[in-house]
């Protein structure tokens, strides 16, 4: 069983439907890139898993735990980097990172082993002594996710993971999530097409609020008639199929 899994999930901004029933899994040791233009939903998907937001309707399970019935416990079990991350400009950052282990339970040398690894793994010895606003914008995004692994969760919930970055950064973080999603589910969103196409090993594609397509690149390009073609294409030909099966 997928230990992301939502079926059926609508979610209503007033009159305006932003997530139009859509259904998806994300299994222990995959990541997926979710991918469509802004506003297209993504955000508001991932706010739903991370209990941010209730679906309208529908329901989505986290390690087989209702969001809407038991949302502290999933949030025992996730590890969120939202699009905004809020760091405390103030704070050293290595006083923040004990700070959010701390806020997670952790204490006394169970702390500090999960603050080394969390350290080691997202690279942030070189500013630990800094305050986070001394920090640059990468550094301060790779302090984010520090502060939704550092729990060790076993999903990742991903918004925009890579803002900030330089292409070298982008290039050590692809291969920092598939180090992470050996023994994790990773479901990172993105509008960046090329970062979906080099780390995931399925896609899902959300346009206008609706789920488009879902699987494996290859097999989706192959499905649409289009063996071969990369994830821009396929992702115009989706939006451009939908648009005019929409004047119909």
């Amino acid at each position: 069983m997928a230990i992301i899994a939502a079926t059926s999930v609508t979610r209503y901004y007033g009159a305006l439907k932003a997530v139009d029933a859509i259904s998806f899994g994300v299994e222990r040791g995959e990541i997926v890139g979710f991918v469509g233009p802004n506003g297209a939903g993504k955000s508001t998907v991932l706010k739903m898993l991370a209990t941010f937001l209730l679906p309208s309707a529908g329901q989505i399970l986290i390690d087989g735990l209702d969001t809407a019935l038991e949302p502290l416990e999933v949030r025992r079990r996730i590890g969120y980097l939202s699009g905004d991350t809020p760091l405390y400009l103030d704070m050293r950052a290595d006083k923040f990172l004990l700070f959010v282990g701390r806020a997670r339970g952790l204490r006394g040398a169970d702390l500090a082993n999960h603050f080394e690894r969390t350290v080691e793994i997202c690279g942030l010895q070189a500013v630990l002594q800094q305050r986070v606003g001394q920090c640059s914008t990468g550094y301060r995004q790779r302090l984010g996710l520090a502060s939704a692994l550092i729990h060790d969760p076993p999903v990742l919930l991903l918004d925009e993971p890579t803002h900030g970055f330089d292409p070298l950064q982008v290039m050590a973080f692809r291969e920092l999530q598939r180090e992470l999603s050996r023994d994790r589910a990773v479901l990172f969103s993105t509008h960046i097409i090329a970062d979906v196409e080099a780390a995931s090993d399925r896609v899902l594609i959300i346009h206008q609020g609706r789920l488009l397509a879902q699987g494996p690149l290859p097999e989706l390009a192959a499905a649409h008639g289009r063996p071969g073609i990369g994830l821009e294409e396929l992702f115009a030909h989706l939006v451009r199929t939908s648009a005019e099966a929409a004047r119909v």
